[in-house]
């Protein structure tokens, strides 16, 4: 027994004898291993014909999805495990060929984009099998996670992260418009389409928000001509109280952006302010004045301001109101400064209300409804609890919504009683009865029933300002823009009177140029509300409403004869032959119809030279030499922002509200934002 166990002991201490042929082929095989390891068994990417899922958002989204448990804790291993690690992981990732077949290059197979990769055929270990996390459609390990993958998940995409994913939608698809993305909601990348709500990252409220889709539609028109006197002596528009654009121009430039041209309407800027224009006096509902001073941006042309004054009823003399609350409840409206600042604005007009006023609540989105039936106003908990109700979903049957409240206006009409719809919306209108044409006989039809259409625009993105302008234009209401709490406040809390109460509807303006004194001429602004000569004095035409106590501001620029500043070339079988003596630059001729009246009323008034130009004349003047700034008008010439800035600074007057200052801020923004 012992002479076997020492034997044992021999055999397990003697070293074998060297086997050189033996040593020679493992040595082969080493080095034949080694350079088969060092390429990858993959064929050369394609660069004109890349894979469908090319892309790095797809790329980062491949990456999480094939992590696995294995190459995880590899990788957190000392060096020597980790080389192991390498040299175990490939032959169960891919099978190596065998040493008489030489490797063939292959594509990785493309993968649809809600299927799953293959699995790996290597048994996890016990403690991780039970404790998965979901990443999409895939189930990944929360080991398989390390920490710079979890900051990564939640960490806010960049811009450029959006840019890119719209790269990786197939053709067409990166042309479709989605609301602008608001601040405070998440996004996530989608396995089929890039970027979608509620997953990767969140945009804080100190973010920027990403700049405005494409989809928004002023209107607006060409800027108005030079016109030869002795050809076409006569103008003729419509009045304009709106003051929408000058809140979208703010609304911009607030955002670090220049407007576009079109969202530029220079009367509804200049009209935006309030001026202490003289009271009117008698029955005539409203006064007209004339002012003549020189032009700030052209020494050798003239500035005609023409002001109108309505006069303010007498306190509680209103009549009581009807209002029917129209309210966009669609999906565009998911938005901070959408249904939530409406919901606010409507709150502080609340306030304002007199008990005997009711106030019905109809909403549309995928289909119309009414949320709260005529109320009294001394109600104020049932209509706030009505308002606080409303959320953000769905389609936007507009038209539907405008049959509907119109309906429950007509069960509201009594005698005496004003009947007004108050929309309140993006604007957007593309579901039912979407052609303007249509929309505005229906509109049309139900204003000469009596009851008035008002626009208040909220949010950017999708703004529709076209069909707004359209819509409140033919219901002889008001269109503004609600940007911020304060612009709530002042246009339906310090100016609901005017808002909501006519004093004079169809109001037009005509002006007749005396050839003798002014051989040029054009009307700043107003484009949208040219009037043929004809419609003047034809009682069906369509035009502007006044409210009570609001003010309306045009601005002609004139150019007397044998003025350098003379556009154009004098006519060869025409000339202009004075007018006797007369002085007179034009006579201005106004029409209105008191409210429900068809048959309209006639002021006239010489336009003379002469009179000391006012705060409230020069300061307009300068509103409107911003406006040309931001067009980029011809008839400017040096004149630029710091001559702007020092006019309206100096012409700022009485501002107890700082809406002048704030416009002498906002030109400081633009002139920034232009250089």
């Amino acid at each position: 027994m012992n002479d076997d166990l020492n034997a044992l002991k021999s055999a397990l201490q003697a070293t074998p004898a060297p086997d050189p042929a033996a040593r020679a082929a493992a040595l082969a095989l080493a080095m034949e291993n080694f350079d088969r390891l060092q390429g990858s068994t993959d064929g050369p990417r394609l660069s004109q014909d890349r894979p469908s899922r090319a892309g790095f958002l797809n790329g980062v989204r491949a990456m999480f999805a094939t992590l696995t448990s294995r190459p995880i804790l590899a990788a957190t291993t000392s060096t020597a495990a980790l080389l192991i690690g390498v040299f175990v992981a490939l032959p169960i990732l891919q099978s190596p060929p065998t040493p008489t077949q030489p490797p063939t290059p292959t594509q990785s197979p493309t993968l649809s984009p809600l299927q799953p990769p293959a699995p790996i055929p290597t048994p996890i270990p016990a403690p991780l099998r039970d404790e998965t996390a979901t990443l999409g459609t895939q189930q990944v390990a929360p080991a398989t996670l390390p920490p710079v993958a979890d900051s990564m998940a939640g960490a806010a995409l960049p811009p450029v992260a959006d840019s890119m994913a719209a790269a990786a939608l197939p053709e067409g698809a990166a042309k479709q418009t989605a609301p602008a993305n608001p601040v405070g909601r998440s996004f996530a990348l989608a396995p089929d389409q890039g970027l979608t709500e509620g997953m990767a990252g969140t945009l804080s409220a100190d973010q920027p928000t990403p700049p405005p889709n494409d989809t928004e539609a002023f209107a607006n028109a060409p800027a108005n001509p030079v016109i030869t006197t002795a050809e076409q002596p006569v103008s003729t528009f419509s009045v304009d109280v709106d003051t929408a654009s000058y809140a979208v121009i703010r609304s911009s430039l607030n955002a670090g952006q220049l407007p576009p041209p079109d969202a530029v309407r220079i009367e509804e800027m200049v009209n935006y302010f309030p001026y202490a224009y003289p009271a009117p006096s008698g029955d005539v509902p409203f006064a007209n004045h004339v002012t003549v001073m020189p032009t700030p941006w052209n020494p050798d042309t003239r500035l005609v301001h023409i002001a109108l004054q309505g006069q303010m009823p007498a306190t509680g003399d209103r009549p009581a109101l009807n209002l029917v609350f129209l309210i966009d409840t669609s999906g565009s409206m998911d938005d901070a400064t959408k249904l939530p600042l409406l919901k606010q604005s409507f709150t502080l007009m609340l306030a304002k209300l007199r008990p005997q006023d009711r106030v019905a609540i109809v909403t549309y989105a995928g289909s119309a409804g009414t949320v709260l039936p005529p109320t009294a106003a001394s109600d104020r908990a049932a209509i706030q609890a009505a308002l606080n109700s409303l959320s953000a979903g769905g389609s936007t049957a507009g038209a539907q919504g405008l049959a509907l409240a119109y309906q429950v206006a007509d069960t509201m009409a009594g005698d005496g009683r004003i009947s007004r719809v108050i929309l309140a919306t993006d604007g957007d209108f593309n579901v039912g009865l979407d052609n303007p044409d249509d929309l505005k006989t229906y509109i049309a039809s139900q204003r000469d029933r009596g009851t008035y259409l008002s626009v208040l625009g909220f949010g950017r993105g999708n703004l529709d300002d076209a069909t707004m302008q359209a819509l409140a234009q033919n219901g002889n209401g008001t269109a503004a823009y609600i940007d911020t709490l304060a612009e709530a406040q002042k246009v339906l809390v310090d100016q609901l009177t005017g808002a909501l109460f006519p004093i004079a509807n169809d109001v037009k303006l005509q002006v007749e140029w005396n050839p003798a004194q002014v051989a040029e001429y054009r009307l700043i602004g107003y484009e949208t509300r040219a009037l043929r000569r004809e419609d003047f004095n034809n009682d069906r035409i369509d035009a502007g409403e006044i409210g009570a106590g609001l003010q309306v501001t045009a601005l002609y620029e004139v150019t007397a004869p044998n003025s350098p500043a003379l556009l154009n070339d004098p006519l060869r079988y025409g000339a202009a032959a004075p007018v006797g003596d007369n002085p007179e630059l034009g006579f201005l001729r106004l029409r209105y119809k008191l409210p429900g009246s068809d048959i309209s009323n006639l002021i006239e008034t010489p336009i003379t030279p002469g009179q000391t130009p006012t705060e409230d004349a020069r300061f307009a003047a300068a509103i409107a030499g911003f406006g040309q700034l931001l067009q980029a008008a011809p008839y400017l010439g040096d004149w630029g922002y710091d001559q702007a800035i020092q006019l309206a600074t100096a012409a700022k007057g009485p501002d107890d509200f700082g809406y002048r200052a704030g416009a002498v801020t906002l030109m400081r923004l633009a002139q920034s934002l232009s250089n």
